[in-house]
């Protein structure tokens, strides 16, 4: 028998394959490709509904949020004419005659509105003192002559302090990173140049660097707590292997507010602890560890409802690890330490990462626990997000810058794990 391909170079075999038909006579090439078409189309469709559940919910409120951090149209709003007539102003010396009259207009327009009040607010706020003048020749502005330059200054002299003016023009611009710069400790001041603020203002940058440290605190502390009893887990019979799954389990089925209000009886200078330490001799009566409303009470409470997070990963990986390997180690003389620390432990690193990156995430954003047992000194940035949220709207624009900031920090810490680790080498369960 005489082979029919004998013979036959690449080239002509590759011929030969793209010839290829189907029953109904098309070419099996193109019959392939539009059935993987049409399986990623189906596939496509089945992710579609929640794919706009996602964008509703989720990703169009989030960049709503974000874009309130640099839009800033009040003043230009409430102040048209000014925003007009300022815009060709050189900020060497005292706007003319067509600017205060701009002014004048926009303020009985605005003091008729009812909205004078929170452009006034919001130029007090940079400049403090500047609410009373302007609130003060918009009750009058109805009874003002022209030119409007001399009235204005007659009334009041502030109104020829260039700082002020300078303040209104950058205002006026509806795309501003004013909140960044005091997100990040800096402001404008009087020529518009950037430099940081008074030391006694920065805040910001104190609070990101504290919650970067102590959620990092907080993730190798679970880490020493966790490992051991993931190790336990693993290597125990089911019966009781299940019996301790469930008391790590138990702390989800307990709300957080009970569990933080727990750590704070226990950790008060009259709790549980301190008394147990003096009832043992370690420390005086008048020598009471403070161990609450500090950072000490913000890692202790997080570092425990966190725990968990850190356990399960762990264990589902060291429940896949043959115990032959360990057998076989210390077959070729490898001591005990010596086969858990070099065939062991790297087997493990796949549940390490997945619980270092579970833990971080979640403390770095964390809210309730920090409000709760921080204080002064151990709560973090997502509080002080939260207290903004909660108060006026120039108040809202700085939390979501500061939100922006935080959510960019997490981003990048997420790239930087999947370039070192890999997130497809993580094992969550």
């Amino acid at each position: 028998m005489v082979d029919a391909t004998a013979g036959s170079g690449p080239a002509e075999l590759s011929h030969q394959h793209q010839d290829l038909k189907t029953r109904d006579g098309r070419s099996l090439k193109a019959a392939l490709r539009r059935s993987e078409g049409a399986a990623r189309r189906r596939a496509f469709y089945l992710v579609l509904p929640i794919l706009l559940f996602l964008l509703i919910t989720f990703a169009f409120p989030l960049l709503q949020f974000i874009s309130r951090s640099v839009y800033n149209p009040e003043v230009s709003n409430f102040l048209p004419n000014v925003s007009s007539a300022i815009s060709s102003w050189d900020g060497k010396n005292v706007p003319d005659e067509a600017v205060f009259a701009a002014m004048v207009e926009d303020m009985k327009t605005a003091y008729g509105n009812r909205t004078i009040g929170r452009v006034a607010a919001q130029i007090n706020r940079q400049l403090p003192g500047f609410r009373s003048v302007i609130m003060s020749e918009a009750r009058k502005a109805d009874k003002l002559k022209p030119p409007y330059r001399e009235a204005l200054l007659k009334a009041n002299e502030r109104w020829g302090d260039l700082d002020m003016w300078r303040l209104i023009k950058r205002s006026t611009r509806v795309i501003t990173p004013v909140y960044y710069l005091l997100a990040t400790d800096f402001q404008y001041d009087a020529h518009g140049n950037i430099v940081q603020q008074p030391a006694n203002s920065r805040v910001f940058r104190l609070l990101f660097f504290r919650t970067v440290w102590m959620s990092a605190a907080i993730t190798l502390l679970t880490i020493i707590l966790g490992y051991p009893v993931a190790y336990l887990l693993a290597n125990q019979p089911l019966r009781i292997a299940n019996l301790l799954m469930i008391l790590v389990l138990l702390p989800f089925w307990t709300s957080l507010l009970v569990r933080t209000a727990a750590w704070i009886v226990l950790l008060q200078r009259e709790g549980v602890i301190n008394d147990i330490l003096v009832w043992i001799g370690l420390i005086d009566n008048d020598e009471r560890l403070r161990m609450i409303y500090n950072q000490w009470g913000t890692i202790i409470a997080m570092t425990h409802i966190l725990l968990p997070f850190m356990i399960l990963p762990l264990y589902s990986v060291m429940k896949t690890i043959p115990p032959s390997y360990m057998r076989a180690a210390r077959s070729m003389g490898a001591s005990q330490v010596t086969a858990f620390r070099r065939v062991y432990m790297p087997l493990t690193i796949p549940g390490i990462a997945a619980g270092v990156l579970l833990v971080f995430i979640l403390a770095i954003g964390y809210y309730i626990t920090p409000a709760l047992v921080g204080g002064d000194s151990g709560i973090f940035i997502s509080n002080l997000i939260a207290q903004n949220m909660q108060s006026s709207l120039a108040n809202l624009k700085l939390a979501a810058a500061l939100s922006t900031i935080l959510l960019a920090f997490v981003l990048l810490f997420y790239w930087l794990f999947n370039k070192l680790v890999g997130v497809d080498r993580l094992k969550f369960g």
